[in-house]
């Protein structure tokens, strides 16, 4: 069908009323029609995620509907018949989660709603703690606030890895989402088959958090922000009872509120959105600032160093975590024979040289926390689970533990907590101690830089430039001859599933990967240099000077 065509039965056939509201606003607008119609929203390997509106290529409830109800056709395929739903504070995201629910319960599954918005983690805990055999998350993770999404996950509380996403995407493809027609919420919540999730599951969760902590804490002044979303209640519930009793909360962004007024880009990876937390800090002298994003999977930091406050990236608490948590573990002899930290292809490498150091071995995987997540699996499955001590991308997601197989920022703001108490006591700030790292294993840094491609003729162009890459090789790239680059659609370096990214390495000692995001529209590229910071900095400027000329 065309976009007009696909335009026109929606017209006919949508009965919500806000959305036959944005149809009528839509007659005559081709453009309008084109971006909304002319693709359907892909639910991937890495669930669905998508700008909320009406329309084939936009997130409403029809095409939750849709996909639930593929879900539910695959589920039903090899006996499975129970899911926990879990939801954050965007807009929509409870309609959605509610619509799930129904979905699923149309086919006859026990279905557990949480009450209130939830962090990923949660949800990833609660299907294994529940014995479930699904998990669904209703969020779009950081992204602004015209986004929504939909993470699906398996009975391991893993989302669900590329085999199976395609299993169940097969299902998805035959479903007409105008025949999807569950009875109401209501109906089922009062015959039993939704219950909500109970409160003994978030003290379990909590529970086996806390059993992570290391050392014993001193005070310490936080300053705390849950950007509106789901980490509004259990992070500052585990730091209290971690013993951090001064926590001040930043009140306009305190409770979920999916329009995310005083923060549009709720992302703690982007500086703005640290900035009322900072504002506070700085007034009443906090030595440590903490944000979640919307679903509480991500945390970013600011730590006062010599009276100003001062961000840390993702690659560089990482860093931080690994030295803290193997340090401890191993001062203690308490670290597993052939313990195992796991970091993505896009992560700093200066991890392998703290790992090394410890004796412990790195394993590499592809972008994505469900990778990560399929390591733990592995060992479990040989019996060796305890081996996994912890793992983490540079997109601000850590896990330390097993209790659950995805990012979680509840263990990693605890964590980052001790770790700044603990460091205190020695007289050091986290700044202090990145730079004895630096110092001892060298001057990695990096920079991480993307481009946008919105809509048709965006979508078909990111292709393109993709494509490019293997039928035209990049030779040079930051002023370096490219010495080596890794094609994971066909490479042996890593052992890693068939991925749509490249990897180059030039001979003046940059590292370069480029990926197209799997929920954005975007090309991301992520740049590592690791010689002083003046060297690094004129081999950052040259990198991205010629990434946009090849992107251009």
């Amino acid at each position: 069908m065309t976009s007009i065509e696909r335009y026109r039965e929606w017209k006919e056939k949508v009965t919500d009323p806000a959305l036959k509201k944005e149809l009528e606003k839509m007659e005559g607008d081709s453009v309008a029609i084109e971006n909304a119609f002319y693709k359907d929203l892909e639910f991937g390997t890495g669930g669905m995620r998508g700008i909320l509106g009406v329309g084939t290529n936009c997130l409403n409830i029809y095409n939750i509907r849709n996909v639930t109800e593929g879900v539910s056709r695959a589920m039903e395929a090899k006996g499975k018949k129970s899911a926990v739903i879990s939801y954050d504070s965007r807009i929509n995201s409870k309609l959605f989660a509610k619509t799930t629910a129904s979905v699923f319960a149309s086919h006859g599954f026990k279905v557990f709603l949480v009450p209130e918005e939830s962090p990923t983690p949660f949800l990833s805990y609660a299907v294994r703690k529940l014995a479930c055999d699904m998990g669904v998350m209703i969020t779009a993770s950081h992204n602004p606030k015209q986004y929504n999404g939909y993470k699906l996950f398996d009975a391991t509380g893993c989302q669900v890895l590329d085999d199976e996403a395609n299993e169940i995407i097969s299902y998805v493809d035959k479903v007409d989402p105008f025949e999807v027609k569950p009875r109401t919420f209501e109906y089922y919540l009062k015959n039993g088959a939704i219950t909500y999730v109970e409160q003994w599951v978030y003290g379990a969760f909590l529970n086996d958090v806390e059993t992570q902590a290391l050392n014993d804490v001193k005070p310490l002044k936080i300053v705390y922000t849950p950007l509106n979303g789901a980490g509004f209640k259990l992070v500052p519930e585990v730091l209290y009872e971690r013993g951090f009793k001064d926590i001040t909360i930043v009140e306009k962004q305190a409770m979920p509120n999916g329009r995310f007024t005083t923060c549009p880009f709720p992302n703690p990876e982007k500086p703005e959105a640290l900035k009322l937390a900072i504002e506070l800090a700085e007034k009443n002298g906090a030595d440590l600032v903490l944000a979640t994003d919307p679903d509480c999977d991500r945390v970013g930091i600011a730590v006062k160093h010599e009276g100003k406050y001062v961000l840390l990236t993702g690659n560089e608490v990482g860093a931080l975590l690994t030295d803290y948590v193997l340090g401890t573990r191993y001062a203690r002899w308490n670290l597993p024979a052939n313990a195992v930290v796991v970091r993505t292809i896009v992560t700093s490498s200066l991890v392998d040289k703290i790992c090394e150091n410890f004796g412990v071995s790195v394993t590499c995987v592809l972008t994505g926390f469900k990778w990560i997540g399929n390591v733990i699996e592995k060992l479990k499955a040989e019996g060796d689970a305890n081996r996994f001590v912890l793992g983490f991308e540079e997109s601000y997601g850590y896990l330390i533990g097993t209790h659950c197989r995805d990012k979680d920022a509840v263990v990693a703001s605890m964590l980052i907590a001790e770790m700044t108490s603990n460091y205190a006591s020695e007289g050091k700030t986290l700044i202090d101690q990145l730079n004895l790292l630096y110092q001892r294993y060298g001057k990695y840094e990096h920079k991480n830089i993307s481009k946008k491609f919105e809509g048709a003729s965006g979508n078909a162009k990111m292709k393109a430039l993709m494509d490019s890459l293997r039928t035209s090789p990049i030779s040079v790239l930051g002023g370096g001859n490219v010495i080596n680059s890794i094609d994971f659609m066909d490479q042996s370096v890593y052992d890693v599933p068939k991925s749509n990214v490249m990897l180059y390495e030039t001979d003046n000692g940059l590292t370069v990967v480029v990926r197209p995001s799997g929920t954005e529209p975007l090309i991301k590229f992520y740049i590592t240099a690791s010689k002083s910071e003046q060297e690094n900095e004129a081999l950052f400027e040259a990198a991205i000077s010629d990434i946009n000329k090849i992107f251009a």
